[in-house]
């Protein structure tokens, strides 16, 4: 994915793609992003552990997105590709950069990525106890196309949304 400059409140904000050396920051990113989330829900999400590691088999599994304010790391996103769509996860956005458009335009980013790679459609998962969280990706142009349960849960614990690209 090319480099994507924008300019939100002023600051420039580059979105490019994250880099092994990015690992640490994106791991960082996720942690403090869903440290909010720690003891919401259960079972916890995997991000509140991410480590370098962690991310950099993200990368190899599809890819990360980051967003850069000056020269340090404030968001991300992993997005992996399937046969007809790609997978959208882990969107995180450190708390005092929220409200300025950085999660959407990661997003768009990853749709975008979507179309240039022949996929037609985006998908993703959203906790069902983050009902602003699916709001957010309706409002993306994200809706609902079922429901599913963690391994060991018998009600369902998260919402499939997706979004056709083409």
């Amino acid at each position: 994915m090319p480099d994507q400059a924008i300019l939100l409140s002023e600051r420039q904000v580059r979105i490019r793609a994250a880099t092994s050396a990015d690992a640490g920051a994106v791991a960082r990113v996720m942690r403090k992003a869903f440290a909010q989330y720690r003891g919401v829900f259960e079972p916890p999400s995997g991000a509140l552990s991410a480590n370098a590691p962690m991310v950099r088999e993200l990368m190899r599994e599809g890819g990360v997105l980051v967003a850069d304010v000056g020269r340090r790391v404030v968001a991300c996103v992993y997005h992996h590709p399937h046969a007809d769509y790609v997978y959208l996860g882990r969107l995180a956005v450190m708390p005092a950069h929220r409200g300025r458009g950085l999660g959407a335009s990661l997003v768009a980013a990853v749709e975008d990525s979507a179309r240039r790679g022949g996929r037609r459609r985006v998908r993703l998962g959203v906790r069902l106890a983050l009902p602003q969280n699916q709001e957010f990706f309706e409002r993306l142009g994200y809706h609902e196309v079922g429901l599913e349960s963690h391994p060991g849960f018998d009600e369902p614990t998260f919402a499939w949304l997706e979004k056709q690209v083409d």
